[in-house]
């Protein structure tokens, strides 16, 4: 299996620049809450578990899986 490589905040947010999209509109368009993802992309939120664990993954910040837990 193929290493992933993470981003830095700052890549995701010159990457955001370049496409022309902003933070808000990525949240919504990935299903997730403006202030989580803000929380995450600021270190507030580690990232670790949770919502925060899903978001860090999808920014590209955390090398990681989602797995759906609910049984």
């Amino acid at each position: 299996m193929k290493p992933q490589s993470t981003k830095t905040p700052q890549a995701i947010r010159d990457d955001w620049v370049r496409k022309g999209i902003s933070q808000n509109s990525w949240a919504r368009q990935h299903g997730f809450s403006i202030g989580t993802v803000s929380q995450v992309l600021n270190g507030k939120n580690s990232g670790r578990i949770g919502v925060g664990h899903r978001v860090a993954v999808a920014l590209g910040i955390k090398a990681g899986e989602v797995v759906n837990d609910r049984s």
